[in-house]
């Protein structure tokens, strides 16, 4: 890619006067060797994969195999679809669909991992609700797709996406922020728009730990996405209005990646931390692995040196 970090992708689409998704479309299409028509083809098929795994998720039963969780995305739309939800119509179907994906993903349905299979809702949850508020085309959120694996081409090189590495930021974190840049350009932002809707969705999950309750990502990873959901609309909405993030977007990415880096190891989806150390945590954990020992005869996993490096 011709381009490392935000600021330099900002400044590409300036000198080139081409929005985000367009020029990722062409390095994208460079770099494979691929016609860009065949790589959005391609990039149209997962983003109807997404969408086809949010109507399933409000439609069937998403009863996990541990059975910690399943069908609250169809409470949340039903209550949505009642009118007594105090979000509005899209933020109201976000939460939904991003509930609904990630309950897919728990009850081992097909879904596209954006960034990953733990933050695999925040992003198709966005997407199809704005895409029926706006009437818009599965073309043209597509080129929001393209937005977003460039945002997040930049945050997986910079820092992380993986919770094992860096903490749910790095998953929820960083979907929030891939989708709130890409909605911002959907929208009609400039790409320095969406960048800024970047930096202020990352700042707004630092520090953001991975403790999923026996290992599963179950809980609380679920309705983390329904909440991220909502965060990225909230971040494209001050982005356009002009909000901009007061500490620049890059450097935001690098305080994720020092943030991440610092925290202890039983807060990076070892299950041993926050709230898979409940003492409910702990109970789920004993239903579903009766024979699991307890925490204080399970040793430690070493921390490595080399952790969290590429």
């Amino acid at each position: 890619m011709r381009f490392d970090t935000l600021e330099q992708l900002a400044k590409l689409c300036r000198k080139e006067d081409k929005p985000i998704y367009r020029l990722m479309l062409e390095e994208q299409s460079r770099e494979s060797g691929r016609p860009a028509e065949r790589e959005m083809k391609k990039m149209l098929g997962y983003y109807r994969i997404m969408k086809e795994a949010a109507a399933q998720g409000l439609t069937r039963d998403t009863t996990s195999r541990s059975g910690l969780t399943g069908n609250d995305a169809k409470r949340v739309q039903a209550r949505h679809d009642a009118g007594l939800g105090l979000l509005g119509p899209v933020a109201g179907k976000a939460l939904a669909s991003s509930l609904a994906v990630s309950e897919v993903n728990a009850s081992m349905g097909r879904i596209v991992a954006t960034p990953t299979a733990g933050s695999c809702g925040v992003i198709p949850g966005v997407f199809v609700s704005v895409q029926e508020h706006y009437g818009w085309t599965d073309e043209w959120m597509t080129h929001g797709l393209f937005t977003a694996g460039a945002l997040g081409y930049v945050i997986a090189n910079r820092s992380f996406v993986s919770g094992a590495e860096g903490g749910c930021q790095a998953e929820i974190g960083s979907a929030v922020a891939m989708a709130a840049g890409a909605l911002t350009e959907l929208r009609g932002g400039t790409p320095e728009q969406a960048v800024h809707a970047v930096g202020l969705a990352l700042a707004n999950s630092l520090g953001l730990v991975c403790d999923p309750v026996g290992g599963l990502v179950e809980v609380p990873c679920i309705v983390r996405n329904g909440f991220g959901a909502v965060a990225a609309l909230a971040a494209s909405d001050m982005a356009l209005a002009g909000v901009k993030s007061a500490i620049p977007s890059d450097e935001v990415i690098g305080a994720m990646l020092e943030v991440g880096s610092g925290m202890p190891e039983k807060y990076r989806e070892t299950a041993r931390g926050g709230l898979a150390a409940t003492p409910t945590g702990q109970r789920m954990l004993k239903e579903l692995c009766p024979d699991y020992p307890d925490f204080e005869e399970s040793p430690s996993p070493s921390p490595s040196s080399e952790e969290g490096k590429e």
